[in-house]
């Protein structure tokens, strides 16, 4: 018998609430009991996003929400800047271009955070540039880039930040109206706790502005026809029924288990006891200066052939986590601990990790990366916390 654990940053694993709540027989999704759900679900959505904004619910992933937030904010010609630091830093300059945007980057070493001063002086030298892209966590290099930081820097400017908050939603806590954030976007198959298929997406009224002024062709994502939708608790076209009520069980989990406050301090607990462990371990973390709380990178030695590790930690150790991407494939994995996740599933991973290793020929000292990890996480379960 095997018994799998899902590790990977996306998709991650679903609570039996949600699970359930989707088993249920489907329902109309023009009916007055849909209307409630949804209605339910766009309340909760607000909240999570930190927003008083209407928060649009596409059937989508995540890279659908990417490209509407281009369509309904830009025109063609129109200069962006793109912070291009990862695969999807990469994602956003090639949807920019194929909508014939003149597209700027500030190239950033994988596993680092880009300088708010380099953003600052190509928003000098290009004046009119309408819009910033930039992912929050950089899910390729488990960095976390100062999104606050770069919000001051468009809020005065006639240039909008748009962030891709595909594993920082619902993970690190940066309220959307209160940050600055003019479009932001993430996807169920992350921190909440669903499988892929629902695309978030929320704007300012700063960037409605630039939605009216917008010529990119937009049909089945134009968010206008969404948010109008919004008012009468329903969506433009066929909504993702079990999606949406799947997403308003994991609101009522989330509720149950502290609200959003305790979520945050779990994906940080999580975040810092699997970094303890992997440095305990002697191995490097990818992004030691700037981590996301969302996964964390960690390289592997030089040994160790990162396909065939990830595929023997998957296939015969049941333990599923992410390799490296672009030029990081083969020399890295990632180690997630978003969404429906906790202690035990950190503990799981760094265990796996180390009989890995041994298995690859690496010296380990079986129990020290569990072990330091176990400092951090045994605080939540004192009877003095």
């Amino acid at each position: 018998m095997l018994k799998r654990y899902l590790l990977a940053p996306g998709p991650t694993p679903v609570p039996a609430q949600a699970l359930l709540a989707m088993a249920e027989p489907i329902i109309h999704h023009r009916t007055p009991q849909f209307s409630e759900i949804f209605a339910s679900a766009a309340a909760g959505s607000r909240k999570l996003f930190g927003t008083d904004g209407p928060v649009m619910m596409l059937a989508s992933t995540g890279t659908g929400g990417m490209e509407a937030a281009i369509t309904n904010t830009m025109s063609a010609g129109d200069r962006v800047l793109v912070v291009n630091g990862g695969k999807f830093g990469e994602r956003w300059a090639e949807i920019a271009e194929t909508y014939g945007l003149v597209v700027s980057t500030i190239d950033v070493e994988w596993g680092t955070a880009v300088d708010p001063a380099a953003v600052a002086a190509s928003l000098d030298e290009h004046p009119d540039t309408r819009a910033v892209l930039v992912q929050a966590s950089e899910t390729s290099t488990t960095v976390l880039h100062p999104v606050p930081q770069l919000a001051a820097l468009t809020r005065d400017r006639e240039c909008l930040l748009i962030v891709d908050g595909i594993t920082s939603v619902g993970v690190a806590d940066m309220p959307m109206d209160a940050t600055g954030i003019d479009v932001l976007v993430t996807g169920s198959q992350k921190a909440m706790m669903l499988p892929p298929g629902l695309a978030l997406i929320s704007l300012s009224a700063k960037a409605w502005r630039f939605s009216d002024q917008a010529k990119l062709p937009r049909y089945y994502f134009d968010l206008r026809k969404e948010r109008k939708s919004l008012e009468d608790d329903t969506s433009a076209y066929t909504p993702a029924v079990s999606l949406i009520v799947g997403l308003n069980a994991v609101y009522r989990v989330i509720e149950n288990s502290g609200g959003f406050p305790e979520l945050y301090a779990r994906h940080k607990r999580l975040a810092e006891a699997t970094r303890a462990g992997v440095v305990a371990m002697g191995l490097k973390l990818l992004a030691p200066d700037s981590p996301s709380p969302a996964t964390t990178g960690v390289w592997l030695p030089e040994s160790v052939d990162g396909g065939k590790f990830t595929k023997h930690m998957r296939d015969v150790m049941g333990v599923t986590v992410a390799g490296g991407q672009g030029h990081l494939k083969g020399k890295i994995i990632r180690l997630a601990h978003i969404g429906y996740a906790d202690t035990f599933d950190v503990i799981i991973g760094l265990s796996a990790v180390e009989m890995a290793l041994a298995e690859f020929g690496h010296d380990v000292e079986f129990g020290k990366g569990p072990a330091a990890a176990q400092k951090i996480l045994a605080e939540q379960y004192s009877r003095n916390a």
